[in-house]
């Protein structure tokens, strides 16, 4: 790897924009100036034209499962697939999931998960750690967990039948802990005995359109107000994944307003889905969970991404392909998921910025600087500071096209937004440098992913 320039781009941060030359050194960021003279350099230097583009910091997917064994069957893309729908969509780092796998530790369940993905990776990455039981010395793996450089865990307040649910009683203790070592507690809300009160009584037939019954709102709103007053007992952050509803998020809101710092997630499919595709015959492509909602619920989280009351906008990728969503059309036994990487920038250019809605900057602070700050991995990620890794992308903002099978690159082989038109395309992705995705071709192989330790969470974040 020698030396690249990036000509006449206009570059954005998170909160400017400058039309400026950078210049990339063994995969760094070294200059960054408004004209950065080639002749200088000689024969070595390889000079890429970017007039009229725009040169945005690496997309993070702050929400990922890539290679998710649960539920007797593994996701469709695998760390492989996943990477080339990462690098299609512009996105240089995820932030993945580890299992607490039964009969290990946390270290030891994330250090499996990290081996793994440095085997198939071809983008970079980070975790955080699940928690389904507490651990015989929680402080003390804690403690592991951190120096190995995950900083962030996952809890679950539902999801008893798969052995996911961190039960009540418990919660506390684990909240103190992540406390009192700067671990981060993110949590899937909704509230698992609200749940199985509405399962036990209901009377219809547990089709794809009854799944915003069976997980209604008021289960988020629920689970939402209970680990963010538990929060606000134990005085530290808690981050809220996949925030689907209006009643959800107004809680959340509700509780910030009363000194709690809740971080928000909300993601592309609660922002512009709605319940009505899950009727007919390809309803299950379109079951997750939390489920989709109703049209007023994507236009309230809309109106709150544009003012700034979320903070990052992730996917949840998590796929399966047609033949297993389409094995069962019993809300319960479907596999919950759908992909999303490849599709998270142009949907919300087209939506946030072509729409005059909010500007670039401001759409490259929720779905790059926010998430590497709230994370622990900036500047090194979510930035184009000198210093750092040259992760980037060349983006279009005028190129139309349409979001198809043939457009897509998920192993799914489908998309949920399957002939959406959107403004704003990915021409070239690069990864520390190294081109990884340029004109509609894939080149991510020539590189391996790598672990990205995270720091202290939030240490330099502030909304």
């Amino acid at each position: 790897m020698g030396l690249l320039l990036i000509k006449n781009g206009m570059i954005f941060d998170s909160v400017s924009s400058y039309a400026s030359d950078m210049l990339i050194r063994d995969g760094k960021i070294e200059k960054v100036a408004p004209f950065i003279d080639e002749e200088s350099f000689g024969k070595d230097l390889e000079v890429v034209e970017a007039d009229g583009l725009c040169v945005l910091p690496g997309i993070i997917d702050a929400h990922t499962h890539y290679h998710l064994v649960s539920r007797g069957t593994v996701t469709a893309d695998s760390f492989e697939e996943g990477s080339k729908v990462a690098a299609f969509g512009g996105v240089t780092t995820v932030i993945d999931f580890a299992d607490h796998e039964k009969g290990k530790t946390l270290l030891e369940s994330t250090s499996s998960r990290i081996e793994a993905m440095e085997k198939g990776m071809h983008v970079d990455f980070a975790l955080h750690q699940g928690i389904y039981r507490m651990p015989s010395d929680i402080n003390k793996e804690l403690d592991e967990l951190k120096k190995r450089g995950v900083t962030a865990i996952k809890i679950f307040t539902t999801y008893k039948n798969v052995g996911y649910l961190m039960e009540k009683n418990t919660l506390k203790e684990v909240f103190l802990a992540c406390k009192k070592h700067g671990m981060l507690v993110t949590v899937h809300a909704e509230d698992d005995e609200y749940l199985e009160e509405i399962a036990h009584s209901y009377k219809g037939n547990f089709s794809p359109k009854d799944h915003p019954l069976l997980r209604p709102s008021e289960a988020e709103k629920r689970a939402i107000d209970l680990v963010g007053n538990l929060a606000k007992e134990c005085d530290m952050s808690i981050y809220i994944v996949h925030v689907s509803s209006k009643e959800g998020l107004q809680k959340a809101l509700e509780l910030r307003d009363g000194g709690v710092d809740v971080i928000i997630e909300t993601t592309p499919h609660y922002l512009f889905l709605d319940n009505s595709l899950l009727e007919g015959e390809k309803a299950p492509l379109y079951v997750m969970t939390p489920p989709l909602r109703e049209i007023e619920d994507n236009i309230f989280l809309q109106d709150a991404l544009v003012k700034g009351d979320i903070d990052v906008v992730a996917t949840d990728h998590c796929s399966f392909t047609n033949t297993q969503k389409l094995e069962s059309n019993d809300s319960r036994t479907i596999y919950p998921g759908i992909p999303g990487t490849q599709e998270l920038l142009p949907l919300l250019h087209n939506f946030a910025v072509a729409s005059s809605r909010m500007n670039m900057s401001q759409m490259v602070a929720f779905l790059s600087t926010n998430p590497a700050q709230i994370f622990g991995i900036y500047p090194q990620k979510g930035s184009l500071l000198e210093g750092t890794d040259a992760d980037f992308i060349l983006f279009d903002p005028d190129d139309i096209w349409t979001i198809d099978e043939q457009t897509i690159h998920s192993a799914s082989h489908y998309s949920v937004y399957d002939g959406t038109t959107v403004s704003g395309k990915v021409i070239m992705t690069y990864l520390r440098g190294n081109l990884i995705m340029g004109d509609d071709v894939y080149l991510g192989k020539v590189v391996k992913g790598e672990f990205v330790p995270s720091k202290d969470p939030l240490h330099s974040y502030e909304r």
